[in-house]
């Protein structure tokens, strides 16, 4: 069972903390992180693109000369594809590239990505956050008192996501503050460390069960 320290705020170790061998401690599918991701950044494509098709460019109502007789070839509108100007075919639409996993395999590669993180010592347990004012030096010094330096994603439960932390963290370089229930794969494998509070670890442990 892995077993982490949990600070508080300061960066003084509070106690030992038993994490569930289910969910911080397996062997990190690889299959699974991807497929997850995978799924996670299609969601994120706006799929806006468009080109216009011959029935959409504006004019070529007419036919441009008669069937027969002229010498060249037939043709029956100045938009159609072969024109300057015309329509594009097969061109894109807008479209939506999401696509749906199973709910255990996404959870799968959750349980991967949070075990791969206490296996390499990139995770961080904290007892809580809480600011009392907005000041940006706070939460900085917050990350220096816990030892965490350069990219990081600080995990908290939605309570603790008040306007005074998410107004001092937000302009951090390479720090990501969000909420446990909204942190993703994809969010979590872009960050170096990552910092859970212990009301976020209580989440994943009854969610992810």
């Amino acid at each position: 069972m892995p077993k982490v320290a949990l600070l508080n705020q300061s960066g003084e170790k509070v106690k030992d903390i038993n994490l569930s061998e289910e969910i911080f401690g397996i062997e990190p599918n690889q299959q699974a992180i991807y497929d997850v991701v995978n799924c996670q950044r299609a969601a994120m494509r706006q799929g806006t693109h468009d080109v216009k098709g011959r029935s959409e460019v504006r004019g070529g109502g007419r036919k441009p000369w008669r069937q027969k007789g002229t010498g060249r070839a037939r043709q029956g509108s100045i938009r159609a594809t072969q024109w300057v100007g015309g329509g594009v075919p097969f061109g894109p639409t807008p479209r939506s590239y999401a696509f749906k996993l199973n709910k255990k395999y996404k959870q799968l590669g959750l349980k991967s990505v949070l075990s791969y993180k206490v296996k390499n010592d990139k995770f961080v347990a904290v007892d809580a956050i809480k600011f009392e004012e907005i000041k940006t030096k706070n939460f900085l010094k917050f990350l220096e008192n816990i030892k965490v330096e350069g990219k990081a994603i600080v995990v908290c439960s939605p309570e603790e996501l008040t306007a005074e932390a998410v107004f001092s963290a937000r302009n951090i370089p390479g720090v990501f503050l969000t909420p446990v229930n909204n942190a993703s794969v994809y969010e979590i494998l872009c960050y170096d460390k990552m910092v859970v509070t212990s009301g976020a670890v209580a989440y994943y442990e009854e969610e992810l069960k």
